[in-house]
């Protein structure tokens, strides 16, 4: 369902209801059954092309998830799963990926690793979830993971199709 129709539908059911009923109104008309979105990325030409190459690779599961793209529709971004595991490419440099204290292990929010081959760095970010960052890779990607997601099997699922579509290097 369109979600701005949706979202117009409950805003008119909604001023006719008395306050009471407003509250449980609005509960039903939350955005749970609308797509997840994500903010597209605008890198230049060279990273666009490496991430419309990884978007043709990209696994139909990830964590046992089911792909459903957020919007607006791209191929610098995917999703799997609700609440969603957000895959973005093409993103910036992340600024804790330059931080002494994170490459020193003094950051207990940050942290850099490899899972099969992909050199990540791992943000938390409060209580929703995870941030991770591909490192030593031609494009920056971003995967979010919701709390309570495995996180370790996301990277797992996403790790041979990031290996396979963009190599190894230094992001521009």
């Amino acid at each position: 369902m369109n979600s701005f129709r949706h979202r117009h539908r409950c805003v008119l059911r909604v001023l006719r209801l008395p306050a009471v009923a407003l509250l449980i109104t609005v509960a039903g008309c939350s955005s749970a059954d609308d797509s997840a979105s994500a903010a597209v990325p605008s890198p230049d030409a060279k990273v666009a092309e490496l991430c419309r190459n990884l978007d043709k690779v990209l696994p139909a599961k990830v964590n046992g998830e089911r792909r459903e793209d957020p919007e607006p529709a791209s191929a610098l971004t995917a999703s799997w799963g609700s609440p969603a595991i957000i895959l973005r490419c093409g993103v910036p440099q992340p600024p804790k990926m330059v931080d002494p204290k994170v490459a020193d292990g003094h950051d207990p929010d940050a942290v850099a690793g490899g899972v099969n081959g992909v050199d990540w760095l791992m943000e938390k970010q409060g209580d929703e979830g995870y941030r991770f960052t591909t490192a030593n890779r031609e494009a920056y990607i971003e995967v979010r993971a919701p709390e309570g997601v495995d996180s370790s099997s996301v990277l797992i699922d996403l790790a041979a199709a990031v290996k396979k579509a963009i190599p190894e290097g230094i992001a521009s």
